[in-house]
């Protein structure tokens, strides 16, 4: 029996879960793929937005501008990379440096009073590899950019570590409500709870129709990304976003927090809410589009590209709230961008609903917001090295050469709670197979010592879903 079970475990889920521990709560993270941040948490620009694009009165505003300033706080409990560097909207016609005033003019109605609008020479001052049609910029200096992967598996460590339950591999398959709350069905198991909060990206408004027809639609849209090694990383220095469109905020390029740039995304919508594939035609959109901000992208150090799905509600607005139709069931749905900034001031709202709801919460005086003290070797001193090393040697062993990580640090990534089960899973974690061959040398000693680590079979490890085999057999017996 629970008192909350959460369906979704991306970054909004995580959140609620791990404010949620603040309280005496049964929790249950209900999750249907096999990891943490497996949704549009791992594929997204990583942006802590400060709030000037949302339309005013709107939640996408309220909750943006409420939650970028709690991030320095979160990542400095939770050891998640967090840098604000700021951001520019750049103007390359005389007729957009009207949309940087309107954008420059809702921030302020947003209540947001850092915004500064600048000159052609201000603006290549602060980004000289800007094309020199810029004609002027917006400058937000509160935006941030993030590891948002990175920050729901330490949310979700932490709930776990303050009491709440992670449930893998369980895809919801029916909810009923009871004269006790909800019954909620999995392939193997069903479990009894009092309330439900569906955070359950674009499958939101399907978890939805299940316990009544739905009175909004998610659809799935698709973003494509470049990702450039890190010998590009001089090219910019803060988020750089054209002027908007319709379908967003249109292509940018960013570095970040790990030092590479990232270049995208487009915006397409589509039907299939599983589709990450990427286009040629797209990616080459992507490309040409990109060099109107600036000519000097080293397209040719592209080491990946990858798509995402946004959940983009058919309001135009986060879908936040108690269902006015089945009491106790909570929708956090359509958290598109800005959801990523807004996620920390959603989390707080959710539980602010609950103790509504149940009354009041008691609180967990036992809540620790601290999570594991987390190594990453590469960023100590040479003394803290040898220290490191001489007290557990795995630490001596670079796996992967690339990101200059270690066997200590993968074999604590799995053992950590919500730990690491599959070479993605370690990837996200401890970032093998980010770097420029893209695991192609260290794979094979990531599988092995997850094999070694969770006493399995190495033809047991999958690369990421269930059903992505890496390994078959021994190839001399086949």
């Amino acid at each position: 029996m629970y008192d909350v079970i959460v369906i979704g475990a991306g970054i909004i889920g995580t959140f609620v879960a791990r404010e949620l521990s603040r309280y005496n709560l049964r929790i249950g993270i209900v999750e249907k793929t096999n990891d943490v941040a497996n949704g549009t948490t791992k594929a997204n620009s990583a942006i802590i937005h400060c709030g000037y694009d949302a339309m005013p009165g709107t939640l996408k505003a309220k909750f943006n501008v409420l939650g970028n300033p709690m991030f320095d706080q979160v990542c400095k409990e939770l050891d998640v990379p967090f840098k604000r560097v700021g951001s520019l909207v750049v103007a390359f016609a005389e007729e957009e440096l009207k949309t940087l005033e309107d954008l420059y003019n809702r921030g302020l109605t947003n209540g947001i009073k850092t915004l500064k609008l600048l000159t052609a020479e201000e603006t290549k001052k602060l980004e000289p590899n800007l094309n020199d049609t810029v004609q002027g910029a917006l400058y937000a200096p509160d935006c941030g950019i993030i590891g948002p992967f990175e920050l729901a598996i330490a949310l979700a460590e932490n709930a776990i570590e303050n009491g709440a339950t992670l449930l893998l591999n369980q895809e919801v398959t029916g909810i009923e409500q009871n004269e006790d709350g909800f019954k909620v069905i999995t392939q193997d198991r069903e479990m009894q709870t009092k309330y439900v909060v569906n955070c359950a990206g674009v499958f939101a408004d399907q978890i939805y129709n299940m316990v009544t027809p739905a009175d909004f639609k998610i659809t799935p849209r698709r973003g494509q990304y470049f990702v450039l090694d890190k010998t590009a990383g001089s090219l910019c220095s803060m988020p750089i976003f054209q002027c908007p469109n319709e379908l967003g905020k249109g292509i940018l390029i960013l570095p970040t927090v790990h030092g590479n740039i990232l270049v995208g995304p487009d915006a397409k919508d589509i039907e299939d809410k599983t589709d990450l594939s990427t286009e040629r035609e797209r990616l080459e959109y992507i490309r040409e589009t990109a060099r109107k901000t600036s000519d000097k992208i080293p397209f040719e150090a592209i080491i990946t590209s990858f798509a995402g799905l946004r959940a983009t509600p058919s309001n135009g607005d986060f879908i936040i709230g108690e269902s006015d139709k089945v009491k106790g069931f909570i929708n956090v749905a359509g958290i598109e961008s800005p959801g990523l900034s807004a996620s920390p001031a959603i989390a707080a709202y959710v539980v602010e609903i609950i103790k509504e709801i149940a009354g009041g919460l008691e609180k967990n005086v036992n809540f620790n917001p601290h999570r594991r003290e987390y190594i990453i070797f590469s960023e100590l001193s040479s003394a803290e090295k040898s220290a490191l090393i001489k007290k557990d040697p795995r630490y001596g062993r670079v796996v992967c050469r690339c990101e200059q990580v270690t066997e200590g640090e993968i074999v604590d990534v799995i053992h950590r709670k919500a730990g690491a089960t599959t070479v993605d899973g370690v990837k996200r974690r401890a970032r093998p197979g980010m770097g420029r061959c893209q695991g192609g040398f260290c794979s094979p000693r990531v599988i092995e010592v997850l094999a070694r680590e969770l006493d399995v079979d190495m033809s047991d490890i999958v690369k990421d879903s269930i059903k992505s085999k890496i390994l078959t057999g021994v190839t001399k017996l086949l």
